[in-house]
């Protein structure tokens, strides 16, 4: 399912893996989200390395208002191997370094009750569950154990909770309520 979605709150919040890494699986000006940037070339005849933020980009083959067609995609040891119609050799696929890949945001599956898109929780401001503001969303990490939402006071200081009922027991379009056991 593309951009990672969670499964359903009446277990305890959680979005499908993601790489180790910030998700930057974010909604652009534009309504579309990001899946996937490309990291550089892969051998001598176009193919791209991605780093994607999407459980599974199998289901689209255009990306980027249809600028880029996916030929192939497989997996590789350093992330995903990508082949686009658009893109014949190395240079071309050097050329595409740091392009994200991204899809209009009603071409994502529905979200089920109590499930999120990564894309949706970025940017969102934090409150403690005793009403004081904290700051907002800045990332999104999974280490293998669920997501982790890295949040930013407005000094700059960040710190990280787990997406879990215990930690976040309540969140919308508007806000993320975070236990204020769990505020550094």
């Amino acid at each position: 399912m593309p951009p990672t979605k969670a499964s359903p709150r009446r277990t305890q919040p959680k979005a499908a893996t993601t790489p180790p890494t910030a998700t930057p699986a974010r909604p652009r000006p534009d309504g579309a989200v990001v899946l996937a940037v490309v990291i550089g070339a892969h051998g001598i005849g176009g193919e791209v390395r991605l780093k994607v933020f999407a459980d599974d980009m199998s289901a689209f083959t255009t990306f980027n208002d249809g600028t880029l067609t996916l030929k192939s995609l497989r997996h590789g040891s350093n992330g995903a191997i990508a082949r686009f119609a658009q893109v014949s050799d190395r240079n071309a696929a050097e050329a595409l370094r740091g392009t994200e890949l991204t899809v209009p945001r009603d071409a994502l599956p529905p979200l089920e009750e109590g499930e999120y898109y990564h894309a949706d929780l970025l940017g969102l401001p934090v409150v403690a569950d005793d009403g004081e503001a904290v700051g907002h969303v800045v990332a999104i990490e999974d280490f293998g154990a669920g997501d982790v939402i890295e949040i930013e006071w407005p000094d700059g200081r960040r710190f990280m909770v787990p997406m879990k009922v215990e930690a976040v027991p309540e969140w919308d379009a508007n806000r993320l309520i975070v236990t204020r056991a769990f505020i550094a």
